[in-house]
């Protein structure tokens, strides 16, 4: 990594094939950036999640990033936080913080989250 920023941690779904798909996405953007984040599946892990003090329920339906200072964000916050670490995405982590978009892409992310999990007879 270079000295840009400390590592960041991904807890993401491993059980989702779209979850798998962005975060190789993501990967190659960050490696090419100079970036790097440590991945947890949150598959099986509740006790350690929530030793982590990450709710595991809500991880299923909410991204979570850990930032350096141990610090949790969560939902749009997570997204921001990953986008503003790779130059490439940094423009879609200002579009999304938009105050007038903000709502509505959570609202969207959450139904499609829903939707996810429902199909795979998660919830």
């Amino acid at each position: 990594m270079t000295g840009q920023s400390a590592k960041l941690t991904v807890f993401y779904d491993g059980a989702c094939p779209l979850c798998r798909r962005q975060r190789a996405r993501y990967e190659r953007l960050a490696r090419a950036a100079g970036d790097e984040v440590v991945w947890f599946d949150i598959n099986g892990r509740e006790d350690d999640l929530r030793q982590l003090g990450v709710d595991p329920q809500l991880a299923l339906t909410e991204l979570h990033v850990g930032d350096e200072a141990q610090r949790i964000h969560r939902e749009l916050d997570a997204y921001i936080l990953l986008m503003r670490r790779v130059p490439r995405l940094r423009p879609l982590a200002w579009i999304i913080s938009l105050p007038v978009l903000r709502p509505l892409l959570a609202r969207l992310y959450h139904a499609s989250v829903r939707r996810r999990l429902k199909r795979q007879g998660r919830i």
